[in-house]
């Protein structure tokens, strides 16, 4: 469930940084980064703080500077992932920070998304592992009172236990809930760590969402 650590830290919104822009995709507005010809697209699902958030906003850049077209926001993904596939994106995958992984993790369990992240998740439950069916990343912070390390456990047993679905399942030591996006950027260890997680995230998303024979692009909301 949702708790007081998902609220913790909060930043300073700011609707001026990033490179980005911020465009009506689906019937809601989202912070969108990098080429608007790439085919492959990734999904943003933001923490309660949304798109105004800079660290968010400096992640979607970070992802299309790897050569994705980014969407930012957390309404009705259906909804963006079907305007996305109009505007003729080929691939989409997902990440999901706090609640917004519960967004995510109902996307991979059908065939919207080529691949997902869920990153300090709250609100997921183990009946909603068991369905998914997109390959899945869990990137978990040790010190979480909302999904604390036995639940991702669990999480682990499940996804260990459906060959058919690849996975890859982590537990970061000495963090907080929320410490990949709400973090202080002038403490370098913490810096350090958001940065591991943010590369096994890109990692995972150059696995698995990639060219098809109609083209890419990266989409983050």
């Amino acid at each position: 469930m949702a708790g007081a650590q998902c609220c913790e830290n909060p930043p300073t919104l700011s609707s001026s940084s990033g490179v980005g822009s911020v465009l009506e995709i689906g019937g809601f507005k989202a912070y969108v980064s990098g080429p608007s010809s790439s085919k492959l697209a990734i999904l943003l699902v933001s923490d309660v703080y949304g798109y105004e958030a800079p660290n968010l906003r400096k992640l979607a850049d970070k992802v299309a500077a790897a050569g994705y077209y980014v969407d930012k926001g957390f309404e009705d993904a259906k909804k963006v992932v079907a305007a996305l596939k109009d505007k003729g994106i080929s691939a989409i995958g997902a990440a999901g920070f706090c609640w917004g992984a519960k967004v995510v993790t109902d996307l991979a369990k059908s065939d919207y998304i080529q691949a997902a992240v869920q990153l300090h998740p709250s609100l997921v439950k183990v009946d909603d592992i068991k369905e998914v069916k997109a390959p899945i990343a869990i990137l978990a912070a040790e010190i979480d009172r909302i999904s604390p390390p036995e639940l991702i456990k669990q999480f682990e047993e499940i996804l260990s236990s459906k060959p058919e679905v690849d996975s890859f399942v982590k537990i970061f030591p000495s963090v907080k809930h929320g410490w990949t996006v709400r973090y202080n950027v002038e403490d370098q260890e913490a810096v350090q760590s958001a940065e591991e997680a943010h590369r096994h995230m890109l990692d995972w998303f150059t696995k698995y969402v990639k060219y098809s024979q109609k083209g890419s692009g990266c989409s983050s909301l």
